[in-house]
């Protein structure tokens, strides 16, 4: 114990730098993935501004299409609240819903039943299963979006075989209407679908993407061609863009979660964190499985890892878990000396009572060394190892 209290103290905890060294990987990953973030959120931060707006002549705005629709007598007048696009039915109308999956249940109930027997034209640009299936029903969202983006009419559909192949791919739709007109497929699954209405000459266009109604795609393919067919039936356009602020036709079954207000992106990149995280907990696992015995390369001298383990004490300041070291391994020797069991060594009924007997000494003194309390500084503990080699040395004299 002398030679320990000389040695240079280690610590048995990770340094500042050990902790960088390990954790630097993982920092950077989120840093990286932090300005990634932060750079697409700055070059998109317009990128939706006036997206499928008739007044907007930005690239995702849909100014150029109305215009063409103007010069051949048809007047396009934007709604924002489900109030006006309502009360806008009418077998001269044809209704653009911009972006179907805005509008609650009970606000896409409304709008059907507006346009179900109003002998007009509506058209549902981009509505997935969340809209779709109410606002015509019949047809079904499949999950998967095409493959591609421009595709071939392949259907009789008049506008669609004038207009020719067109940028339709997007999400993809099923039907149980037998008299549907389903155009561009892809893995045989429409993305442009014309549902006549059951009486009258009305009819509802469930279009996969919005990009034949975008400003810079306009001139690309059939595109303008199958907007203008679309979208020209009728005299007058009511072009719908629903508005989270729209605040008609509320009620109970309008309430929202807030994951029901989170884009659909933004739960898919939480689900990729997530699974990013668990990977790299598993690339970062120490053991895989049970431990697997493994033998030393060299040999270690008792010596040494008792000096290890000391200046580990004295590192921790844990005089008293020394302490205890040194007397239970004390009592374990002495015991079988004295002819007490091993098992009795630390219960000092057994042990003191036959240790006196055979040193013939002061068992009060024995307990306080063997069981008394722990030292008070490392002069103290040095002397208790000290007296406790003396007590061993004075048991195995013959």
């Amino acid at each position: 114990m002398t030679t320990e209290a000389t040695l240079p103290s280690t610590s048995a905890s990770p340094t500042a730098r050990q902790i960088w060294t390990r954790a630097r990987g993982i920092a950077l990953a989120l840093v990286l993935l932090l300005v990634g973030a932060i750079a697409i959120a700055v070059l998109r931060s317009d990128a939706r501004h006036g997206e499928l707006d008739p007044r907007s002549a930005d690239p995702n705005g849909s100014r150029a299409v109305a215009e063409l629709l103007a010069d051949r007598g048809v007047d396009t007048r934007v709604v924002t609240t489900l109030d006006e696009a309502a009360a806008a039915a009418g077998p001269d109308t044809t209704l653009l819903v911009a972006v179907p999956d805005l509008l609650t249940r009970s606000q896409q109930t409304r709008l059907h039943n507006a346009f179900a027997d109003s002998r007009g034209r509506t058209v549902l640009v981009a509505s997935s299963s969340a809209s779709v299936e109410r606002l015509a029903p019949g047809v079904t969202a499949d999950p998967a979006t095409s493959l591609g983006s421009t595709l071939a009419p392949d259907c009789g559909l008049p506008a669609a075989r004038r207009a020719g192949t067109a940028d339709t791919g997007g999400v993809r739709y099923t039907t149980t209407h037998l008299s549907a007109d389903a155009c561009y497929p892809s893995e045989r699954l429409a993305t442009l679908l014309r549902i006549p209405d059951a009486t009258g000459d009305g009819d509802t266009v469930v279009l996969g993407a919005p990009d034949i109604l975008l400003n810079d795609r306009l001139d690309k393919q059939g595109n303008a061609s199958l907007a203008l067919q679309l979208l020209g039936s009728r005299p007058h356009l009511v072009w719908y863009l629903p508005s989270l602020s729209d605040t008609s036709a509320t009620g109970t079954d309008d309430e929202r979660s807030f994951f029901d207000l989170l884009p659909s992106g933004w739960l898919w990149g939480t689900l990729q964190l997530f699974i990013a995280a668990g990977l790299a907990a598993l690339w970062r696992a120490r053991r895989l499985g049970p431990l697997v015995p493994e033998k030393l390369p060299v040999a270690i001298r008792a010596s040494e890892t008792a000096e290890g383990r000391a200046r580990l004490y004295r590192k921790a300041d844990a005089r008293d878990r020394a302490a205890n070291a040194l007397r239970s391994t004390t009592r374990t020797r002495l015991a079988p000396l004295t002819g007490v069991p091993v098992t009795q060594a630390h219960t000092p009924e057994a042990l003191l009572p036959a240790l006196s007997a055979h040193l013939h000494g002061d068992g009060q003194d024995l307990h306080t060394l063997l069981f008394g309390p722990p030292p008070s500084d490392d002069a103290a503990l040095i002397a208790l190892a000290d007296r406790l080699d003396a007590l061993e040395r004075e048991v195995r004299r013959p």
